[in-house]
């Protein structure tokens, strides 16, 4: 690959221009720079996005031909994202861009999560965002009353979860109060700049309490009661997560037999904790029993780093190549008014910003841990940590667009959860409350996928299975929200709080709730490919290289160059 190859330097400038444009996903995806600006988030703002998005979109697919792999993987990352981007607003989907968890209204809120304010150039940016926080909720606002002009709007369920979120910020518990606290603790030098971030909160706040208002008096009332996108735009969301086309009707039977595959696993372990108790008893006795429980949130928060650090002594170098930045894994509590569940943020370029884990803690005093181990090996090490890491690493092979802006959630997702299993397969769920806390993370992402799909596209659940698993399902009923929560509370053990954030989650985010499991079916499918196609010669650590020298592709593309790497044919 030759450092001149034209395709690395488009997308050098495109992430250049890009940044420009959008400096809030700039400081979300780690571009090296610190930035104080934002987004214009109105139709215009959109429109100019959208036109720089096609021009490289162009000029890119305008290059010559080549014969260099990296570069070949580097055109077609590129096309890919450029072309998911640009229907974005083809199909007008920035017009409703409002859910519970991912969409222009929280990555407002997110950007100072982000920002590192232990520095005078990034605490300065975060007082200079708060002092004109209304600028771009005024654009968004402007856009979103666009879609309402063109009869597009975002369901009242999610227009609700927003207000419900806007309340947090403009109230007493916001995450926003701590700013001055923390900065100040950084930067104890900087009294007046502490001075100004303490006024630009309250600026913030009142933006959140008139955006708020805003969504309540003006865009609730419009707002559609359906929840379903139907089938045309949830193919087109789904091939946005999976980077490959999805077969709803056969992916839907799939999950439903994934569920009745891991329900059966689950009471197996289950009688080995508790013999003769109930699936439900040895799961309620996990959670309220002392014995399994960290005892204290600083308790688990140290526990949580513990495996990790494990984890990255024990298979560094054993089972995968790990880079000396990779061994800095920060874990911490998500910031207050975030949606139930852990979630992953991936360093900054040059890691000035470490990759980190973010635990939401609930309501309880007590923090059962046989859940969380799985999700420790997933968010983290060898999962997303890895994953995300290595990406942002591979600066000699793939494009700056690839490292900083690309996540296919099929592949991340994909592999998290196959991290997983992996971890199972390795010893390291080595008592069988951590298997079974396992195979509940994999109900759930199995439970996703039926009804997610299900909810979507209003199917019926399917004739002729089993009473377990079925739960409170009923052959022929269609999916509405209400089974949905019920069945999720019914086969992933769920509070009630958790279940209903999640189904809010699917109706709002459609496609990328199934990109879990069918990612990790790729994953699994294409493993047990090569192994029968390499026989004896096969390798389970230059699998694992393969699959993550890619750094984040669609499942199409990844089939492809793994395949290339290990020298193995396409099936004919």
């Amino acid at each position: 690959m030759s450092e001149r190859d034209p395709v690395y330097e488009l997308c050098d400038a495109f992430v250049l221009d890009f940044a420009k444009l959008s400096p809030v996903q700039a400081t979300m995806c780690g571009i090296r720079g610190t930035f104080d600006g934002w987004d214009d988030y109105s139709v215009a703002g959109a429109d100019r996005l959208h036109a720089m998005l096609q021009s490289y979109r162009d000029r890119i697919a305008g290059l010559a031909p080549t014969d260099d792999r990296w570069s070949r993987v580097a055109r077609r990352v590129a096309l890919e994202f450029l072309d998911d981007r640009i229907l974005f607003f083809v199909s007008q989907d920035h017009l409703i861009d409002l859910n519970n968890i991912e969409s222009t209204f929280q990555h407002i809120k997110m950007v100072f999560d982000l920002t590192d304010a232990t520095t005078l150039e990034g605490a300065t940016s975060v007082a200079t965002r708060l002092e004109t926080i209304e600028a771009p909720l005024a654009g968004y606002r402007s856009t979103l009353s666009a879609g309402l002009a063109l009869g597009r709007g975002a369901a009242k369920r999610q227009v609700l979860a927003a207000i419900q979120q806007a309340r947090v910020h403009a109230g007493t518990t916001s995450s926003l109060l701590d700013l001055p606290r923390s900065i100040g603790a950084a930067l104890p030098a900087e009294t007046a700049l502490v001075q100004r971030i303490e006024r630009g909160v309250a600026v913030a706040q009142a933006a959140y309490a008139a955006m708020g208002d805003w969504l309540e008096r003006v865009y609730l009332p419009r707002a559609p009661e359906r929840d379903p996108v139907g089938a045309e735009r949830y193919a087109r969301a789904a091939r946005r997560f999976l980077g490959d086309d999805l077969d709803p009707k056969e992916t839907y039977a799939w999950g439903w037999a994934e569920i009745a595959r891991i329900d059966a696993a689950m009471r197996a372990v289950a009688e080995q904790i508790r013999p003769g108790s109930s699936l439900r008893e040895v799961v309620e006795s996990l959670r309220t029993d002392p014995s399994y429980s960290a005892g204290g949130l600083d308790a688990f928060l140290e526990q949580m780093r513990a495996l990790q650090a494990r984890a990255l002594y024990e298979l560094s170098k054993s089972h995968f190549d790990v880079p000396a930045p990779l061994h800095r894994l920060d874990v911490k509590l998500a910031p207050k008014g975030t949606a139930l569940g852990a979630y992953y943020i991936p360093p900054s370029d040059g890691f000035s910003r470490a990759g980190t884990v973010y635990y939401v803690p609930g309501d309880d005093t007590s923090y059962p841990v046989f859940e969380e181990v799985t999700t420790a090996y997933h968010e983290g090490f060898p999962g997303h940590h890895l994953q995300c890491g290595l990406q942002v690493l591979f600066a000699d092979r793939l494009t700056t667009l690839h490292r900083l802006l690309v996540c296919m959630s099929g592949y991340a997702e994909g592999w998290a959860l196959y991290a997983e299993s992996l971890m199972h397969e390795l010893g390291y769920l080595d008592r069988p409350e951590y298997v079974l806390g396992m195979y509940l993370a994999k109900m759930l992402r199995a439970c996703r996928v039926v009804m997610d799909i299900g909810l979507h596209l209003e199917l019926a659940v399917p004739e002729g299975l089993p009473a377990e698993v079925l739960g409170p399902a009923r052959p022929g009923e269609i999916w509405r929200y209400d089974l949905a929560k019920q069945f999720l509370e019914h086969h992933a053990f769920t509070r009630p709080d958790f279940a209903a954030s999640e189904i809010t989650r699917y109706l709002g985010w459609p496609g990328q709730a199934i990109s879990y499991k069918l990612g990790e079916r790729i994953l699994l499918e294409l493993r047990e490919e090569v192994r029968g196609a390499l026989g004896e010669r096969f390798d389970l650590k230059a699998f694992h290289g393969a699959v993550l020298s890619t750094g984040s592709v669609g499942l199409a593309h990844l089939r492809d160059v793994v395949r290339e790497e290990l020298g193995v044919p396409a099936p004919s």
